[in-house]
């Protein structure tokens, strides 16, 4: 195990946020003051990893809440990305400083306390003073792009419940919701709990049932409107329900690895300045996953209808927020007022994200 404070920066840090809680880093400890992230990215499984761009935000994420943490033990961190390293297999040198001067970061408070909320929210709007608050939370080389009013709400709504018909009909997407949720449970250490991912009782049966094969999903789907349910509690009520939806884009183009980590930095920063505000969050990557998808003419599935379902969901992600703003578009998400919710992802212990020194 790390030494104190090491072990104390690495306990608090490991509670960053990763799509589907994959946690996709290791820590190699070399000293008390120096330490190695070992990055790895989803991208060969994942259908939402494009790139392992998914990946390097929640990797960005990890580096932010190290630099937070580390500010509770009179310390301060450098990075160094190894540039002899790929993007999907990538190694960052983490370098400590003893800084006793240094005032430990407010949001190093709520570091835990973050959690993803699935649930419909109350519509009551953002206060000016929240929304400056989070605007100032990404920094100088990204911006933040509001829908904040009812019938803007109710576009982003028809929208999320188009693009999770792509979702819900792909074997590609069926193959990672099947792996990354845990039944029967309220907590998962490397996973989403199945009373966490916002459906009623009826719902996570009918998930658990079709969640068995693609035959059964498949036969949902085709003849008993088996995405309506999910698409409605899980995105068209959940995305009008909400004080406001926000797209967090970079002023500057987004070309490779480090665009991407200075993104989840940003990110992280402006979830927990949600969380400090005592506001309810929840991402929605999905639509510009899917844009993204469309816009460089890949293909992600082999279902035909699909690709084209990701066209329109493109040109309509286009109407709602500017142009260039999507294309620069790091991160999508919803807020407002709520409870928090009782189930939820936790994390590994950090002894299982350790990883031994050659």
């Amino acid at each position: 195990m790390p030494p104190e404070p090491l072990r104390a920066i690495l306990d608090l840090a490991r509670w960053a946020p990763s799509g589907d809680n994959t946690q996709p880093w290791r820590f190699e400890i070399l000293d008390d003051h120096h330490f190695l992230i070992h990055g790895h990215d989803t991208r060969t499984w994942c259908v939402y990893d494009l790139d392992g761009r998914a990946s390097q935000i929640a990797l960005g994420a990890l580096m932010e809440t190290i630099a937070i943490a580390a500010t509770t033990q009179g310390m301060r961190v450098e990075f160094q990305r190894r540039h002899e390293t790929s993007e999907s297999d990538t190694c960052i040198e983490a370098q400590l400083t003893d800084l006793p001067s240094v005032t430990p970061d407010p949001l190093a408070k709520v570091i835990t306390r973050r959690v993803t909320q699935r649930r419909p929210l109350s519509a009551e709007s953002l206060s000016p003073e929240q929304k400056q608050a989070l605007a100032l939370s990404v920094g100088d080389a990204f911006r933040v792009h509001w829908l904040e009013d009812s019938a803007q709400r109710w576009r982003m709504a028809r929208l999320l419940f188009n693009s999770a018909h792509i979702r819900l009909t792909i074997p590609e997407a069926y193959q990672v919701h099947r792996d990354v949720i845990q039944w029967d449970a309220v907590q998962s250490e490397d996973r989403i709990p199945d009373q966490a991912v916002g459906l009623d009782p009826v719902g996570v049966a009918l998930m658990r049932w079709g969640m068995q094969s693609w035959r059964r999903v498949d036969f949902l789907n085709r003849f008993l409107a088996g995405t309506w349910l999910p698409r409605l509690q899980l995105d068209l009520l959940p995305g009008y329900r909400c004080a406001a939806h926000a797209l967090i884009s970079s002023r500057h183009p987004l070309e490779g690895i480090d665009a991407y980590l200075a993104g989840g930095r940003a990110v992280q920063r402006f979830w927990l300045t949600a969380t400090q505000l005592g506001l309810q969050f929840q991402p929605e990557m999905t639509p510009l996953i899917f844009s993204r998808y469309a816009r460089e003419g890949r293909n992600f599935t082999r279902v035909e209808a699909a690709l084209h379902e990701a066209q329109s969901v493109r040109s309509a992600l286009n109407t709602l927020f500017p142009s260039e703003a999507v294309e620069a578009g790091v991160f999508v998400c919803r807020m407002g007022q709520g409870p928090t919710p009782a189930a939820r992802s936790v994390r590994l212990p950090l002894e299982r994200l350790l990883k031994e020194s050659p």
